[in-house]
């Protein structure tokens, strides 16, 4: 794992010196992702540099250094990832005639595509990459990013230059450059607490999208194409199967996917929050391992939001040795101010924080990390899904204005009386937050298709304009092509897996974990078990009012289903009583209304109305309030 970073002088202006200064300056804003070494590599005749940071894991000695050269030194490579599938694909090219002078993964990628070609080798590629490829005969560089986004890449340009990185703080070390926020993108921002892809925080950087291969001949306008999609995937035919040939198969394919990627010459773990999903990675794990694996996790002090005993049950049944770590509201204030360095563009998913400390508790012992993200995405784990079906099919028995009475009525008891009727409830079975969901659903009911009700759930602030003058969001690519695919529920799993998964969850994963020089592999996004899970019938996912039906039985084989059967928490933090408690003077600070002017950014009154109707308890919009947050908390660190 590591940090890359390169530019190409489309002019030619630069020499070889001031080439790979530049390159230095912007692989040295990425320290934390490579703290073991760095490197840089110029072809100065063609205005190219290639930087670098490396984290070793795959062979620890200089023989796995970056930049690296091809044997016959036509290509040269920064990449950041791991590939899984290496050694296969190195005997393949040994039986072919090649030779290797070291044994890491980026050399035998390197010599692949040399060998078999840009595109035929990516799509041989058993893993999670960000790589930059050039081509010294052609003059062609090449950007290739993974199927489902796990690692990150950004691009742009200024002047005649044209440069990538692995985050956003490495491309402010590009001399010349004056970052120019781009409002539309906070626009989208402020629906759904992330930047949308393409777009980043700055005017003309993209994220690279998932599965795609960029090219570049200096002289030239970049083309992007996709080697791979989600779309495809989904519209395989689906296959009828018993339930048993399916749990056995998802089993066999989970096993291989964790069993590869145990393989690392460093010390590793696992991340467990006693959830379904990294609770079968963890067991699974266990599964394969000799010795009992390190697990990690974090609890709080407020029980509404603690899974630690629950993770600590799993830990003492599989036998892992663990440890975990509890946070504390007044530890959260101390380190909120340091969101924004680790998330360099406005990020406000409120597990990030839980997240970078459990990252940071298992550095201490690993530096490679096992997680179940994206298992929510692969095998339908969210409760949303079952609730806008059960919305739309109710909505479609009603009329206009019924639904309309529905909503009234749900709104007409505040957020806090909710919450207060739902005490009678048995703890077992208590939804949280009920206030806030309730509060949602009556937005639902007011919605004209089933489109229009997913954007709802998922949006933070459905009107954005009324936050931000001079910034217009767009409805992306992904957006259009959903509407071909599928029921209702496989259209959301689809926006789920090409949008929120890559710009949120991997994003959240991906900043938290490099910060403090942890990789973190994520086996249930093997894109082989994400095509195999499109091949099932829909059944096999969501079964009655049960998500991840298929994971959920894998994980019966190993882990006692009482362990794991209770209503789902996802990884939050406590933000109703933090905000209303210890963190409200640094928010009433970020909210100041004499600040906001100053900004710019955002209309005073309409931000300051809705943070004292939260206050109030008259909204549900504890996690809209937390992203306003982050964007003021961020301006006022890069801006």
């Amino acid at each position: 794992m590591c940090g890359i970073a390169g530019l190409v002088d489309l002019k030619r202006q630069l020499d070889g010196n001031e080439l790979a200064l530049q390159a230095k300056q912007m692989a040295d804003a990425l320290h934390h992702r490579g703290p073991d070494m760095g490197g840089q590599w110029t072809d100065t005749p063609s205005g190219l540099a290639l930087a670098f940071r490396r984290l070793a894991i795959i062979d620890l000695t200089p023989s796995g250094h970056q930049p690296m050269l091809s044997g016959n030194r036509r290509f040269a490579i920064v990449y950041n990832g791991e590939v899984y599938n290496y050694q296969e694909l190195r005997q393949q090219l040994l039986d072919d005639g090649c030779r290797f002078r070291g044994t890491s993964d980026t050399e035998v990628i390197l010599e692949a595509f040399g060998h078999w070609g840009i595109e035929t080798t990516v799509k041989r590629l058993i893993g999670m990459f960000a790589i930059a490829l050039w081509d010294c005969e052609a003059r062609r560089l090449w950007l290739i990013r993974d199927r489902l986004g796990i690692k990150p890449l950004y691009f742009g340009s200024v002047d005649d230059r044209f440069f990538f990185a692995s985050e956003l703080k490495a491309l402010r070390a590009v001399n010349g450059w004056k970052p120019e926020i781009d409002r539309d993108a906070v626009a989208g921002f402020l629906r759904f607490n992330y930047i949308p892809a393409p777009r980043s925080i700055y005017r003309n950087v993209f994220k690279l999208p998932p599965g795609s291969l960029l090219s570049l001949r200096p002289g030239e306008d970049p083309t992007v194409a996709r080697y791979w999609t989600m779309a495809d995937v989904i519209r395989q035919e689906r296959t009828e199967v018993t339930d048993e040939w399916a749990i056995g198969a998802a089993e066999g394919l989970m096993r291989d996917a964790i069993r590869r990627r145990m393989v690392a010459d460093v010390p590793l773990g696992a991340l467990l929050s006693g959830g379904v999903d990294s609770t079968t990675v963890a067991a699974l794990m266990q599964a394969e391992s000799d010795a009992a694996i390190r697990t990690f996790t974090i609890g709080f002090e407020n029980t509404a939001f603690d899974e630690a005993e629950d993770a600590r049950a799993v830990a003492a049944h599989i036998g892992s040795d663990h440890t975990e770590l509890y946070l504390s509201a007044n530890r959260a204030r101390d380190l909120i101010p340091q969101l924004p360095d680790w998330y360099d563009e406005p990020f406000a998913d409120s597990s990030a924080l839980p997240t970078r400390l459990v990252s940071q508790l298992a550095r201490k012992d690993v530096t490679v990390a096992l997680s179940g993200d994206g298992g929510d995405e692969v095998f339908f784990g969210y409760n949303r899904y079952i609730a806008a079906e059960d919305a739309w099919r109710s909505m479609s028995r009603m009329s206009g204005w019924q639904r309309q009475l529905f909503a009234a009525a749900a709104e007409s008891l505040s957020v806090g009386v909710w919450d207060k009727l739902a005490r009678v409830i048995p703890a077992g079975r208590r939804p949280r937050m009920l206030g806030e969901k309730m509060h949602k659903l009556a937005t639902v009911f007011r919605q004209s298709d089933e489109t229009a009700i997913y954007r709802r759930l998922v949006s933070q602030w459905p009107e954005p304009s009324a936050f931000i003058s001079q910034g217009e969001e767009s409805v992306g690519e992904s957006w259009r092509t959903a509407e071909e695919l599928g029921d209702f529920t496989e259209r959301m799993a689809y926006l789920d897996t090409v949008t929120y998964l890559p710009d949120d969850i991997l994003t959240k994963v991906d900043r938290a974990s490099m910060s403090v020089s942890l990789e973190v592999r994520v086996p249930l996004l093997d894109h082989r078990l994400i095509e195999f899970a499109w091949t099932l019938p829909k059944r096999m996912r969501i079964r009655g009012s049960t998500t991840k039906w298929l994971l959920r039985q894998v994980c019966y084989r190993h882990v006692p289903q009482n362990l794991i059967d209770r209503p789902k928490m996802g990884f939050a933090i406590p933000l109703d009583d933090w905000l209303r408690g210890p963190l409200y003077e640094w928010a009433e600070s970020q909210f100041d209304e004499k600040r906001l002017v100053d900004d710019g950014m955002f209309e005073p009154a309409a931000v300051r109305h809705a943070w004292e109707s939260f206050l109030d308890g008259k909204g549900n919009s504890q996690h809209g309030i937390w992203g306003l947050l982050q964007a003021q908390a961020w301006l006022e660190r890069w801006a």
